[in-house]
């Protein structure tokens, strides 16, 4: 369920993982202060109270009960730590009625406060006498009132209402017994509020940092994977990639680069080796035809000049193939309504049934030229082996253009292999019918170069539907 919710990008990631890290850090940092600073404070806490406890009942030791009775009744008029603690004076000037501005966040920590005190006691006070803690019974008996030390008496200031009470009662060699009453807060670390605001402010720094770390990261990532992008719809058009970043980084970018420059290299070479090709191949072709046109024998003359014209359109949609769209013809806005009823008048011409349903909602970004010829490809399959086209429009967050005929269709397993050059099927579609074999090919590697895709699938009701997928750009 969790996992709905993290990142897809991996800059998300990285700054989501990265804060995380430092969350988990910071509250196990906040953790190990409260535990140290809750032990600090009870080890303060139980060393003052055991030193007035012991002082207190090491002076009364050695007096009578009824000396010891009038020597706690004398000390706690004159001395304010025998004050009970809502009438104990508390530090700073504060006063249980007007508490401090200024006070402590506290963590629920578990101390063991009873047998801490409870040893402190038995080491100060030796073993000749008893010792018994407890939180104070309800109704409370009469107690000596210990005034809390700093720390519990800041924060009793802070909530006087959520104190908890212990009776430590000592009992003296000689049987009788002292009871004093403490009160100090339920174990939790008090912590001060500046601690909270710092640990903020230092989260809130980290995060702009590993935000600018992660950016400075994921950037040259995002311009690889554009490139990329860009370069597969045109070679021509991506410039070279800047090589920065960390030392992978610059190193996918250098082969990116690299890449790049050996590709352009290998395609002006076969530029070169095609356009030698075209005219050493023309102008034998040519050559030919002349001949045979001299030739008497009319039956032969025909059939040789047939064969010449399948050379010559072989040629040419070879050439074709092999050149792609490396033709440095830009991509524009093209209104692919437009573009299609101009297709169909083209084959309406021709005495071909060619319809249209459905229109685009605006304009594609495409190579106008490249994408007529892919469509006319489509359509020309379906008029030549399926009798007419029905052309179906689809628009939304892709360009979708079905291509419907009404023919045969294509066995299941050669669906994919028509699209491979100069491959022709055995029925219907045979070389007697006219056609290289390369019309497909060429036109999914112009749906390719648009970011498309193109897919031949057939109807359930007989005839094959081809599928051109578009892109739209944002």
């Amino acid at each position: 369920m969790l996992l709905r919710f993290w990142p897809q990008s991996l800059f998300g990631r990285l700054l989501a993982a990265s804060v995380a890290a430092v969350l988990l850090a910071q509250a196990v940092a906040l953790v190990l202060i409260a535990q140290e600073r809750e032990r600090f404070v009870l080890q303060g806490s139980v060393r003052e109270w055991t030193r007035r406890i012991s002082e207190t009942t090491l002076m009364l030791a050695p007096l009578s009960a009824e000396q010891r009775v009038a020597a706690l009744a004398q000390q706690s008029e004159s001395s304010p730590a025998m004050h009970p603690p809502h009438m104990a004076h508390l530090p700073g000037g504060a006063h249980p009625g007007h508490p401090p501005k200024r006070g402590f966040l506290r963590l629920p920590l578990l101390s063991d406060f009873e047998n801490t005190l409870h040893e402190q006691l038995r080491a100060a006070l030796g073993p000749d006498y008893g010792i018994e803690i407890g939180p104070t019974r309800e109704p409370a008996p009469a107690a000596v009132a210990l005034a809390p030390p700093f720390y519990e008496a800041h924060e009793l200031a802070l909530h006087p209402g959520s104190a908890q009470r212990y009776d430590v009662t000592v009992r003296f060699p000689d049987g009788d017994a002292v009871t004093y009453r403490l009160a100090r807060m339920p174990g939790g670390a008090p912590l001060p509020r500046n601690l909270f605001i710092n640990l903020i402010l230092l989260v809130l720094l980290l995060v702009i940092v590993l935000y600018v770390a992660a950016r400075n990261i994921t950037r040259p990532l995002s311009e690889l994977a554009h490139a990329a992008d860009s370069f597969g719809r045109d070679t021509r058009a991506v410039p070279q990639l800047p090589e920065r970043g960390a030392r992978e980084l610059r190193d996918a970018a250098r082969a990116f680069n690299t890449m790049q420059d050996r590709l352009h290299r290998y395609l002006d070479s076969r530029t070169r080796v095609l356009a030698a090709m075209s005219h050493d191949l023309k102008t034998p072709l040519t050559r030919l035809r002349l001949q045979v046109e001299t030739l008497e024998n009319p039956p032969m003359q025909a059939r040789i000049g047939r064969e010449l014209d399948e050379m010559e359109s072989m040629v040419r949609e070879a050439l074709a193939l092999f050149r792609g769209l490396d033709d440095g013809e830009p991509a524009s806005a093209l209104d692919v309504d437009s573009l299609l009823a101009q297709i169909r008048d083209e084959f309406g011409d021709m005495g071909e049934t060619v319809t249209i349903t459905g229109h685009a909602l605006r304009p594609v970004t495409a190579k106008p030229q490249a994408l007529k010829r892919c469509l006319t490809n489509l359509i020309a399959n379906a008029v030549k082996f399926g009798t007419r086209a029905d052309i179906h429009i689809e628009d939304g967050a892709d360009l979708v253009i079905r291509v419907r005929d009404r023919g045969p269709g294509i066995p299941e397993e050669e669906l994919e292999r028509v699209f491979e050059p100069f491959y022709r099927l055995e029925s219907s579609r045979n070389r007697d019918s006219g056609g290289t074999g390369l019309g497909l090919s060429i036109a999914r590697d112009i749906a390719q170069a648009h970011g498309g895709s193109l897919q031949l699938s057939n109807l359930p009701g007989g005839g094959l539907e081809a599928t051109l997928r578009l892109p739209r750009r944002r």
